[in-house]
Parts: structure tokens; C-alpha cells; sequence
């Protein structure tokens, strides 16, 4: 492994590690708050990175620009207003990732504004940014097992619901179809639908091209 491949997986794990972990907590505080304590019996209601990295995902951190946490296990029956507070309980990841984005895109104006020259700094800040709107996007995506397939039920139709729920058992496999569909074939689905408007969302909290700074401090 070379010095610039270590700098890179530093970094990345650097701007990942927050972004994911205040996302799991976020679910599991709000689902603790609403009444369902199964995260804190599973010791999630913490800030505690440890208590969220998936051992696979975190290597995923390190070795490729991708990375994934452990989902917050939650029981709706626990809940005083369950359609209500799932949705909630949902949506308060996504929301996280926003206001972590909304954040650093502040910061990092700030470090620009002040005469901040570290590349490496203002690579970190900006992809600490651009991942956060990332993460906010793409678990809005109304498929299981991501967030949006809660928010979105939530809105439909009863009939229209139970059709969507039995259509989201395949959620998963349709997600992971979509994905390897736009690798295979070039379809640019995630650019299009995830990092574009992501950052598009970073450049109007910064004011700069992130994924220029990103790439002149070399983490990918």
C-alpha cells in the first residue's frame, strides 16, 4: 500500500465514520424517545462509533468509497403512535446526514473565507459535505431496506400502502438490480438521482466545487 492510498483511506474514514454514526444514533434516540427502547436494550442510543460500524462496511471504508453502518433494530409495537413515530424514527437519519452537511458546507466556507490553504483539510471538510448529502439521498430512495420506504408508505393510500409493502419485500434485490444495472451499462442512475442534486446541495451551502477539493487532496 502505498502513502497516498493510507491518506485516502484515512480520510475517507475520517468524513464517513461521523455521517454514519449520527445517523444510527439519530434513529436509535428517536425511537428511544418515542417509546421503543430495543436500541438502547441493543446499546444504540450512543454516540459511540463502536456501538454502529458493520465489520464488513468498515472495511469497505478503507479499501473502496462506500461504507455502511449496522441498521438500528426497532419494534413498532412499542411505539405510542406507530404509523406515526416509524415514520419519524426513519427520517431522523436522513435529517442528520442534512444538517451534518449543511454543517461542514458552512465550515468549510469559513475556512475559504479565512485563507484556509491546507488541501488536505479543505479535501476532508468537502467531502465530509458532499457524503452527508450523499448519505441524506440515497436512503431517501423508497425501496427497503433503506429510510424512504418508511416516509413514503407512511403518505400512500391504505390500499396503495399494503401494495408498496408487498412490492419492498423485493426492495433490496431491486436496489442492488438498479446499482450493478448502472455499473454494467453506464446509465448514470446514481449521478443523476444521487450525486448531482448532492452536490449541487454542497455547492450552495459552500460555494465551491467539492469534488475539486476532493480530488486535489487525493483521498479517491
Amino acid at each position: 500500500m502505498g502513502e497516498d492510498f493510507l491518506v485516502g483511506a484515512i480520510l475517507r474514514l475520517l468524513a464517513l465514520l461521523p455521517a454514519l454514526t449520527l445517523h444510527e444514533f439519530s434513529h436509535a434516540y428517536s425511537a428511544h424517545v418515542l417509546g421503543d427502547y430495543t436500541p438502547a436494550a441493543q446499546g444504540r442510543v450512543t454516540l459511540n462509533p463502536l456501538a454502529h460500524l458493520d465489520p464488513i462496511g468498515t472495511l469497505m471504508i478503507l479499501f473502496a468509497p462506500i461504507g455502511w453502518a449496522k441498521p438500528v433494530m426497532i419494534n413498532p409495537h412499542n411505539f405510542r403512535n406507530p404509523a406515526r413515530d416509524i415514520v419519524i424514527t426513519s427520517a431522523a437519519g436522513p435529517l442528520s446526514n442534512v444538517v451534518q452537511g449543511i454543517f461542514w458546507g458552512v465550515v468549510l466556507r469559513a475556512f475559504i473565507a479565512a485563507g484556509m490553504e491546507n488541501t488536505l483539510v479543505l479535501g476532508l471538510v468537502a467531502l465530509m459535505t458532499l457524503i452527508n448529502f450523499i448519505l441524506a439521498l440515497f436512503n431517501l430512495i423508497p425501496l427497503g431496506p433503506l429510510d424512504g420506504h418508511e416516509i413514503l408508505a407512511y403518505f400512500l393510500p391504505p390500499r396503495m400502502q399494503l401494495r408498496f409493502r408487498q412490492f419492498n419485500r423485493y426492495g433490496f434485490a431491486i436496489l442492488i438490480g438498479l446499482i450493478l444495472f448502472s455499473f454494467v451499462t453506464n446509465v448514470p442512475i446514481l449521478q443523476l438521482f444521487i450525486f448531482l442534486p448532492a452536490q449541487i446541495a454542497g455547492w450552495a451551502v459552500s460555494g465551491e466545487d467539492l469534488w475539486g477539493l476532493i480530488y486535489q487532496a487525493g483521498i479517491f
